[in-house]
């Protein structure tokens, strides 16, 4: 399953992901987003989001493994995979039929998101 992965770029960017080459993907609090974490599994799609500042999607990466033995606290290693040729917007998403039914739209503060299949390729579509 692909997910949406929520990051202020100031404190911790996609061009940081780059140049880190593998991080930890934590400080998570939210129990949905939690869940949604904990559910992950290695090979895992993910969209990488920039918000409050640019507010769009503007990288794809990967789960490169998953230790949820501390449900409060999983281990997923990520890495990126590239940059999104065209960044996707809030707004652009928001209009998009393929988001109609979103919980994105429906838990705005959630930041680790399932995505659709037809939502990612919406999102890494050139």
């Amino acid at each position: 399953m692909p997910y949406l992965l929520k990051t202020e770029p100031t404190k911790y960017s996609f061009e940081d992901l780059e140049r880190d080459g593998e991080t930890t993907w934590d400080g998570i609090s939210n129990n949905q987003a939690l869940l949604n974490l904990r559910g992950m599994k290695k090979g895992d799609k993910l969209v990488i989001y920039h918000s409050v500042v640019g507010k769009a999607a503007v990288g794809t990466a990967k789960v490169v493994s998953v230790d949820a033995a501390d449900p409060k606290n999983p281990q997923v290693r990520i890495q990126p995979v590239k940059r999104l040729k065209t960044e996707k917007s809030l707004d652009a998403m928001r209009t998009a039929g393929v988001f109609k039914d979103s919980i994105l739209f429906r838990q705005f503060r959630l930041s680790v998101v399932p995505l659709t299949d037809a939502q990612y390729d919406w999102l890494t579509a050139s």
